[in-house]
This record gives structure tokens, C-alpha cells and sequence, in this order.
């Protein structure tokens, strides 16, 4: 157990996927204050727009406390996905940004697309991981040096996690939870959001999704 709270940093970017951030951070926030800090980080401080649907950042704000240039070292690192990751994977400020902090951090996590925004970075080239089932090619097309796994719940491959699409980011969250804090503060987590955690990494039920959206964007 950590004698101070560990620093989590949440990443902020316009179009963000709300699911993706709120799932995992109320998860987060159920342990207290005594075990964990949550921090919102951008590229600015200030309001983020969140993404309705595929429509872009045209959804509810969220102020990001630090900017990239001011955020501190993060123990965990959180990056959810959304329609405005296509936009991210042409940032270098991001890209850097998240090189910078992996470095630093003890674990690192993505929900959905966020994986592709890593493997853009380099991050995870070596590693397993895995990403939304719909469009799972926005994250595949990012490197060929990493080993997608293309069912699967999340994904555990040293310090990184990534998950699937939206709510898988709340199992993979647990599961976190449950590596750094153990199972009964994991089952209390879920139990005080009121929600079924689904333990088996390997069971994806979305699987049989793979490329649907993706195809339909014409992105493959």
C-alpha cells in the first residue's frame, strides 16, 4: 500500500467519449481521497468538449485543471476515446504528452480508441493490447508492432491496460483497482456504483462487431 495517495491523471481532448471517463473516474473515486487523487489534464486549461456520438465535440464541458505543460507526474494514467481521436492522432502535443507521462507513470490505461492514440505515440509497439470492436481499425492502422488482440474485454500487458468500447473501460477499471488495492476494495467499487463487474478479460461480447462501424465510415 502507497504511504501517499497515488496521482491519477485523467486526459482531457475535445471529443472525448463521456463514458469512457466518468465509468472508470466514479470507479476510481469510490476508493477516497486517503488512496487516490484524480487530476484533469489537457493540452489547456479550461473547458473540454465532450463528443455526442459521432458528431464531434459539441457535447457537455469538462474543465481540465492542468495543462500539458504544467501537469505533474501521474502514478496512473487514463485516456479515454471518442470521435475526436482522429483529430489527437494528428497532435504531436498529445503524442508527446503521452510519451512524456507513460515514462513517469506506474500504470498506464486507455478505454476504447484511447489505445490508438498509444500506439501512435509508440507506446505500446511490443505489448498486447486492444480497442473499441466497431472501429478496431483506427487503433490496428496505428502500428503493426503491437499485438492486437481482437477479443477481448481489456487487456493487462505490463503497466499498460487498454479496453474495448466504452463500458469495458469500467471492467478494466476494476480490475486495476483490484491489482493495486485487492479484490474487496475492487467488489466495493462495484458494489457502491451498482454495477455487474464482468472479471473474465477474455470474454468479449462484442467481438463478433469487429470493423462494423469502421467499414461503414469507410475507414477500411
Amino acid at each position: 500500500m502507497n504511504a501517499k495517495p497515488l496521482q491519477l491523471g485523467a486526459v482531457l481532448y475535445p471529443g472525448f467519449e463521456m463514458l469512457d471517463y466518468f465509468g472508470p473516474l466514479e470507479l476510481f473515486s469510490v476508493l477516497g481521497s486517503s488512496l487516490i487523487t484524480i487530476h484533469t489534464v489537457a493540452e489547456n486549461t479550461g473547458a473540454v468538449a465532450a463528443a455526442i456520438g459521432s458528431e464531434g465535440a459539441v457535447g457537455p464541458k469538462v474543465v481540465a485543471d492542468y495543462s500539458f505543460a504544467d501537469a505533474p507526474a501521474f502514478d496512473v494514467l487514463l485516456i479515454p476515446g471518442g470521435s475526436g481521436t482522429l483529430t489527437e492522432l494528428e497532435n504531436p502535443a498529445m503524442l508527446e504528452f503521452l510519451r512524456l507521462q507513460s515514462e513517469r507513470a506506474q500504470w498506464v490505461s486507455s478505454v476504447c480508441t484511447g489505445s490508438a492514440l498509444l500506439a501512435k505515440a509508440g507506446l505500446l509497439d511490443g505489448h498486447r493490447a486492444t480497442s473499441n470492436k466497431q472501429v478496431f481499425a483506427i487503433a490496428s492502422m496505428q502500428s503493426d508492432k503491437v499485438d492486437w488482440v481482437e477479443a477481448a474485454r481489456w487487456v493487462e500487458d505490463g503497466k499498460f491496460f487498454t479496453s474495448s468500447g466504452v463500458s469495458a473501460g469500467m471492467d478494466m477499471s476494476l480490475a486495476i483497482i483490484q491489482k493495486l488495492f485487492g479484490e474487496e476494495a475492487a467488489e466495493t467499487a462495484a458494489s457502491y456504483t451498482e454495477y455487474t463487474w464482468h472479471r473474465d478479460a477474455d470474454h468479449d461480447p462484442f467481438a463478433n462487431e469487429l470493423n462494423v462501424m469502421a467499414k461503414q465510415l469507410g475507414i477500411i
